[in-house]
């Protein structure tokens, strides 16, 4: 196996895993019962009565929607160059992965990355994590972010990010959104403040997103120039 198949195998493992550790803490109510905010994610009954509506939550934070697409995007990395190998013995350049996987992998460099910014700028501060909720929040905000983003930057693949990938890669953010809003009308609860409509009103809520929305976008301007400078100099 090569060198950046391994990489790529080792980012999406760990993500994998942290998406598994964290689904299962959920599923068997085994994080701590602090005080849920009004509105807020995580009023479900204990026990094995709330186990469905509490892995739903979990499921639906920006933040493992971020880790989940990590995990796809380097599956199908290491899966595709496998692949590659086996038949002409090359490793294949960016532009030799399918569509898809290049465009998973542009939205979990943007969405890895704002899953870090916002937690450590906004959500940090009052965030109190005890137990295993220690681990799972290293896992996500941290460790999967830092060692995604170095993966891309080491062994690439670089010339993966063209316009049309560019102008796919907003779409899985979209559906989050939309997703998000959508559920949180039916249940009344959010899972973050600045994304709380009952609290804040959507005119809050709108700016909030087009902000982090415009983020991101100047992050996959980013990465899909740095992607064209390390391909030079490679």
């Amino acid at each position: 196996m090569s060198s950046a198949r391994r990489v790529w195998g080792f980012v999406a493992a760990l993500a994998w895993f942290d998406v598994a550790l964290d689904v299962t803490l959920s599923a068997t109510d085994n994080y701590s019962h602090a005080e849920i905010a009004a509105h807020a994610y995580g009023n479900n009954p204990t026990g094995a009565a709330g186990a469905l509506p509490r892995v739903i939550d979990t499921l639906s934070y920006f933040t493992v929607w971020s880790n989940v697409v990590v995990a796809l995007a380097f599956t199908l990395l290491a899966l595709q160059a496998r692949r590659a190998a086996a038949t002409s013995g090359e490793r294949p350049t960016g532009d030799r992965f399918s569509r898809l996987a290049r465009v998973l992998l542009l939205d979990a460099l943007v969405m890895i990355t704002v899953t870090a910014i916002v937690y450590q700028v906004v959500l940090a501060p009052d965030a109190n994590p005890t137990g295993v909720a220690v681990v799972t929040n290293f896992l996500e905000h941290q460790a999967v972010p830092v060692l995604s983003v170095l993966a891309w930057l080491v062994v690439g693949p670089r010339r993966a990010f063209d316009r049309r990938t560019f102008s796919l890669f907003l779409v899985v953010p979209v559906v989050w959104v939309v997703y998000m809003l959508a559920r949180g009308a039916i249940i009344d609860a959010y899972p973050y403040p600045f994304v709380n409509v009952s609290t804040n009103g959507y005119a809050s809520v709108a700016v909030a997103l087009c902000a982090i929305l415009a983020f991101g976008l100047a992050l996959a301007a980013l990465y899909t120039g740095l992607d064209k400078v390390l391909s030079r100099r490679r």
